[in-house]
């Protein structure tokens, strides 16, 4: 299934993450069973799509989108493979999105679905039971979407670092995070996380050598951007790294990282972990000055600090700083970032957060721990992976 993505837009214009367009093209042509069918996309601005709606519709001035189906109205079958071309004048779809209060790429989401469905054969100028009908199918769609989209990208990694705290505790050998991390894999984990500290707190060299070894999903190792920790992550290979900020005396880690208060010194980690092959993931605030320094230094993902929202002492508080996690998740996703997120989440308050689309992986660990205590690992990660759903 084909999709022909062209913009023709000028510098001023919105930031288009065109992954996201094809790759929301591509569910809609699954959705809707045409799968063999070949989609032309065009991207514009408001004066392009204004000739092409004087030219083919007689009216003037921008529209936002406008369909133009290569079957004039027969069966698909007779355009052999060629469904047709949807153009959205992005300008206005920015506008719109602006006055409903949603992202340009859900509004642009919305188009998708109404251009798609009039190349279909739907018209809802046609009457009023037939314009109830395309928007009843244009919720239908978005809704499966939405659906899909959650399901696909959501994982939960688990940070296996307070076993090693509580074995350090006693300076004896057990518990183990290496088995812990065994079986958190095998209760449905799709990533380990360890964080080797400067000062060696929990997680020991041996330990992540060991996990290295033995994990088999995604092992992240988390890390300051000290020149020990540099080298040894560049020795072991993770499948990812997550820089974070570390200070000695704090108990966890406290708010994200100073992208943009360092912008050199962490590009230059990142390039050379990116010459090793190791992508990077920054752990930052939910912060649009963060999200754009960590897209300027080459970053492939940023994690986004949940703790503030985690730690709201009332409801009004939640509601701010869940507000300001979901437009942080959002603005990264469409500045072409991968997006994770982290940081105090437990079993009260994950659900809001995993169902955020833009959100590949949430990483937990001290919760997970903390219930393990009472129902056993394997049991305590299923639970978080039910309310995930």
């Amino acid at each position: 299934m084909p999709i022909l993505l062209s913009l023709d837009l000028p510098i001023s214009s919105p930031q288009i993450n065109n992954a996201y367009i094809r790759n929301t093209a591509e569910q809609l042509l699954r959705l809707t069973g045409k799968t063999d069918y070949e989609l032309s996309i065009l991207l514009v601005a408001d004066t392009r799509i204004a000739d092409l709606n004087r030219l083919w519709r007689g009216k003037e001035g921008p529209t936002n989108v406008l369909a133009f189906s290569l079957t004039e109205g027969q069966d698909t079958a007779m355009a052999g493979n060629l469904l047709g071309d949807i153009v959205i004048s992005v300008e206005t779809a920015a506008r719109e999105a602006k006055r409903a209060g949603r992202t340009i790429h859900q509004h642009l989401t919305s188009l998708l679905v109404h251009g798609l469905l009039h190349l279909l054969g739907h018209d809802h100028e046609r009457s009023t039971g037939e314009a109830e009908i395309m928007l009843k199918k244009e919720q239908q769609l978005l809704a499966k979407i939405r659906t899909q989209r959650r399901l696909e990208m959501i994982r939960l990694a688990v940070n296996v670092d307070h076993v090693a705290t509580l074995r350090e505790a006693r300076g004896i050998k057990e518990p183990d995070p290496v088995l812990a991390a065994g079986i958190c894999e095998l209760a449905g984990a799709e990533g380990i996380v360890v964080h080797l500290r400067e000062d060696r707190r929990h997680i020991q060299d041996r330990d992540v050598r060991l996990l290295r070894q033995t994990v088999q999903t995604k092992l992240n190792l988390e890390m300051g951007a000290a020149p020990e920790i540099i080298d040894f992550a560049l020795d072991l290979k993770p499948d990812m790294v997550t820089l974070v900020p570390e200070k000695r005396k704090e108990l966890t880690t406290e708010g994200g990282l100073n992208v943009a208060g360092q912008q050199k010194k962490i590009k230059s980690v990142i390039a050379r972990m990116e010459k090793a092959a190791i992508p990077v993931s920054l752990f930052i605030d939910p912060d649009s000055r963060q999200i754009q320094a960590s897209k300027k230094v080459g970053a492939t993902y940023v994690e986004i600090h949940t703790g503030c929202y985690a730690d709201a002492e009332n409801e009004d508080e939640m509601e701010r700083e869940f507000e300001l996690i979901t437009t942080a998740a959002q603005e990264a996703y469409e500045s072409g970032l991968r997006v994770n997120a982290g940081h105090g989440l437990n079993y009260v308050n994950i659900s809001r957060v995993a169902a955020l689309e833009t959100i590949e992986e949430l990483s937990i660990g001290h919760a997970i721990m903390a219930r393990a205590i009472f129902v056993g690992l394997d049991q305590a990660v299923r639970e978080m992976l039910a309310l995930m759903i």
